[in-house]
């Protein structure tokens, strides 16, 4: 059964850094491409970057491009978001979930919460 726990949400200030983490089992993670997606109340689900197996390709949206970086280590099993220089806008919970770009499919994860006051 696929699973993917995400963590490392926090409240912080405007131009604050926080490091998301997403756990995956359950399905072969290392040959697997991963995406972070975003949720805000009243807005629909946005994706956010993605990558590819060993990490050959990341691609963000332009709304983060150049603030957030993707990464991963398959010897973990983790998927990760770092998030730099953030913005009230950013605030909204943080899904990982397979594939690497679009927001079809199942969110399977609980999310992480990310706030970012001024």
């Amino acid at each position: 059964q696929v699973k993917v726990v995400e963590s490392g949400g926090d409240s912080v200030q405007v131009g604050g850094s926080l490091t998301l983490s997403c756990v995956g089992s359950g399905f072969t993670f290392h040959s697997a491409h991963m995406r972070w997606l975003r949720r805000t109340p009243g807005k629909d689900l946005e994706w956010v970057s993605g990558i590819s197996p060993g990490g050959t390709r990341t691609i963000y949206a332009d709304s983060v491009k150049g603030r957030f970086t993707i990464s991963r280590d398959d010897a973990k099993n983790t998927l990760y978001l770092q998030l730099n220089n953030l913005k009230t806008e950013d605030t909204a919970t943080y899904y990982c979930a397979l594939g690497i770009d679009g927001t079809d499919g199942t969110i399977r994860g609980r999310g992480t919460q990310v706030t970012v006051s001024a």
